[in-house]
């Protein structure tokens, strides 16, 4: 990892690393699970999952999405029509002893990348969990056999710090948290890393931050540039070089229910989320 002299200072205001190509897998597993975590909504957690899903596959890695969050969002945005149409989601993985990953799992149509479906009914869990043995690790059993066939896990959380989440958490190696460059999305960051710390002193000790990721920046503005500023005062080397800035293609992606990179594969939406596959890639390739 070099500094590019050329590019010292991104928005971060730090200089800028060149992070190298992917180098190709020989083979591939047993796989990192990663949490997409924040407990406030609309900070693109769920555009994140898909569009650093796709990054990854697209530099060959095998990724397993899994929409956690009972609006359904990620399988909507991955085109896969009314959610509530599905037969079997991660509810059933979760609740039913002779339901496993694989019969949940459907394409995405990204080569490399598969989802692990929701829908409404997984917001009944949450209460049914709770009489459960063992009821933080129910997700981490539900994926222990996908684990193999994949070299990313990616969990997209539902807005909030309940039982879902702790599960996502206690099932994760990594969380990676996407952080709206917005005055009011820095005030609900200590929840969530209250809630981190729980989950590290109780329940999984290996659990790391990866990174935080600023998200809907506008260099444009005096409001969002102060915020990065400070979201890199508050957390240091653990924000992520790239920012992923705001466009209204994400949107529109969304309405075609494909990621950036299929739907506008030149935008420079697609290559922020390039940019991020290969910054996460080495920080994890460093942490092995």
């Amino acid at each position: 990892m070099e500094t590019d002299p050329q590019r010292s200072f991104g928005p971060t205001q730090r200089p800028v690393p060149v992070f190298p190509e992917p180098e190709p897998l020989a083979e591939h597993g047993p796989a990192r699970i990663v949490a997409i975590c924040n407990q406030k909504g609309g900070v693109g957690k769920t555009t994140t999952t898909i569009n650093l899903g796709a990054a990854l596959a697209e530099y060959g890695r095998r990724v397993l999405l899994v929409d956690f969050d009972p609006q359904g969002a990620l399988s909507v945005g991955l085109g896969k029509g009314d959610p509530r149409q599905l037969d079997v989601t991660v509810h059933n993985m979760l609740l039913e002893h002779d339901t496993e990953w694989d019969d949940v799992v459907i394409e995405t149509g990204v080569e490399g990348m598969d989802l692990l479906p929701s829908n409404i009914d997984l917001s009944g869990a949450e209460v049914q969990l709770v009489h459960e043995v063992g009821r933080e690790y129910i997700l981490a059993g539900a994926l222990k056999g996908a684990v193999p066939h994949y070299d990313y896990i990616l969990i997209d959380c539902q807005p909030s710090l309940g039982l879902l989440t702790v599960n996502a958490l206690a099932a994760s190696e990594g969380v990676l948290i996407p952080l709206e460059c917005e005055y009011f999305a820095m005030r609900g960051v200590a929840l969530l890393m209250e809630t981190i710390d729980k989950v590290q002193g109780r329940i999984n000790p290996g659990l790391v931050i990866d990174g935080v990721l600023g998200t809907m920046y506008d260099s444009r503005t005096l409001h969002t540039r102060e915020v990065l500023s400070r979201i890199v005062e508050a957390f240091g080397d653990k924000v992520f070089h790239t920012v992923i800035n705001r466009t209204v293609r994400f949107p529109d992606a969304t309405v075609a229910g494909e990621p950036i990179t299929f739907f506008d594969p030149n935008s420079m939406g697609a290559n922020a989320y390039r940019s991020l596959a290969r910054e996460v890639l080495d920080r994890w390739s460093a942490a092995e």
